[in-house]
């Protein structure tokens, strides 16, 4: 059974009823987040309004949790803090983008409907870091059997291979 903030729901029931729902989700079950970012964990909590502007379906999302990321760095899990809130215009087709006012973020909500875990997943792509990283570079472990690098530069000499061409071209 699938659990019930990943279940569609329409949306102009929601902002008629000025619906106020609470979530929990496991960071690990959203696919499109799991897909961009290798080893992510955690849960997040929160919840959305729905209500009505303009002839609009407008959602606010509230976000918080922590997400467990792995560094790239240093390849070491690393915990993430997530707090974000969001208010969107839900809109059913393309052609009601031009009625968004610039304050809200369109999200097209395709058959006049959408769920809970769309909405966060969406929130989440845009809050969590792209590429995770430590904060202070010096907050990664490094491995015991890691390979040295060398700091020193390597004596290289630079190769001129058309150095002697216009002694040549002179002959």
């Amino acid at each position: 059974m699938s659990p019930p903030w990943s279940k569609p729901l329409d949306i102009d029931r929601l902002a008629d009823s000025e619906a106020d729902v609470a979530f929990v989700v496991s960071l690990a079950e959203l696919p499109r987040l799991r897909s961009r970012l290798e080893g992510v964990s955690g849960t997040v909590a929160g919840h959305v309004r729905f209500s009505r502007e303009a002839g609009l379906v407008v959602a606010d999302v509230e976000v918080s949790g922590d997400a467990t990321l792995i560094c790239q760095r240093c390849l070491q899990p690393m915990s993430e803090p997530v707090n974000s809130s969001v208010r969107v215009a839900l809109i059913a087709t393309e052609a009601a983008l031009a009625r968004v006012p610039d304050q809200l973020e369109p999200v097209l909500a395709a058959g006049g409907r959408i769920s809970i875990g769309e909405l966060v997943e969406e929130e989440l792509l845009l809050a969590l870091p792209i590429v995770p990283l430590h904060a202070p570079a010096a907050a990664c472990i490094v491995a015991k059997d890691a390979p040295l690098v060398s700091e020193d530069k390597p004596d290289h000499t630079t190769q001129r291979p058309f150095e002697r061409l216009s002694e040549l071209l002179k002959r």
